[in-house]
């Protein structure tokens, strides 16, 4: 889910992106990871865009992976295989805190090669970075801060005051489920209470994008493990007996059911709902 947050983010935002990432605020257009002449690594996770000179890669992770210098010069060679003329820009964008070594890999290496990319960790990143630009600010409560409930209602506030309703939804939507990596849900539920989110274009563009995802393991199974993620990004870790009655609803039901998971604030809503 957090994967399909930050590509929403960056189609929807991409000269804020293009302004933090490249240092300068040109526009972008996404390019389908599928366009590239061999099947992709994990394209769910790859965020591709490009301006006339420039192809910006970029991939959001919550833990380390330890296949990510490979996956990065994969990448790299197959883009430059489809855009030779480019310049190409690869940046890994860690998102929770880790003491691993792994996040701060920045090449991969053979006998024979070398290739660089960039890392972001965003906890070092200063938080004014993201007070800048309405499609970064849903990141500033990651960012270097001791201030973590102040900057989310700081940034809560800030976004209150877009005059489009459907953008102020998918910024605070986003901002949301993002502040999960960091704060307790009883804390983002004190001070974002947004009753509009469940209608934001993000949330619809989650909803796709994981329901795409689950025809691949099968379309009950893929609903479930959506529903049940956004549950526990809304609510916290659920009981046993609620996992339990969820898991057991039908394909029909959990398509409802993630319809209204933005309308509960507490876990005793959920379970009025289930009956």
């Amino acid at each position: 889910m957090i994967d399909n947050i930050s590509k929403f983010l960056i189609e929807q935002y991409s000269t804020d992106f293009a302004a933090w990432l490249l240092g300068e605020s040109i526009s972008l257009t996404t390019i389908n990871p599928t366009e590239l002449n061999v099947e992709p690594i994990r394209a769910d996770s790859v965020m591709l865009l490009q301006s006339t000179d420039v192809i910006l890669h970029t991939e959001f992770q919550t833990a380390s992976d330890e296949t990510m210098p490979f996956r990065m010069a994969d990448y790299y060679l197959r883009l430059k295989r489809k855009f030779p003329e480019q310049t190409i820009q690869q940046v890994v964008i860690y998102l929770k805190r880790t003491n691993s070594d792994l996040v701060r890999q920045t090449s991969y290496q053979t006998p024979v090669m070398t290739h660089q990319f960039r890392v972001i960790r965003l906890w070092e990143e200063p938080v004014e970075v993201f007070l800048s630009s309405p499609g970064l600010s849903p990141y500033a409560v990651l960012s270097r801060t001791t201030e973590k409930e102040s900057v989310l209602a700081q940034v809560v506030q800030e976004l209150e005051q877009i005059t489009d309703p459907r953008e102020q939804s998918n910024l605070i939507a986003a901002t949301s489920i993002l502040a999960g990596l960091e704060l307790e849900q009883q804390t983002i539920r004190r001070l974002i209470r947004s009753p509009v989110m469940r209608e934001s274009t993000m949330y619809q563009f989650i909803l796709r994008e994981g329901r795409a995802e689950g025809r691949a393991e099968g379309r009950t199974d893929g609903e479930r493990a959506l529903v049940l993620k956004l549950l526990t990004r809304k609510l916290g870790n659920l009981p046993s007996d609620i996992t339990t009655k969820v898991s057991d609803l039908n394909l029909e039901e959990l398509e409802t059911l993630a319809e209204v998971i933005f309308d509960f604030t507490s876990v005793e809503d959920l379970e009025s709902w289930l009956g």
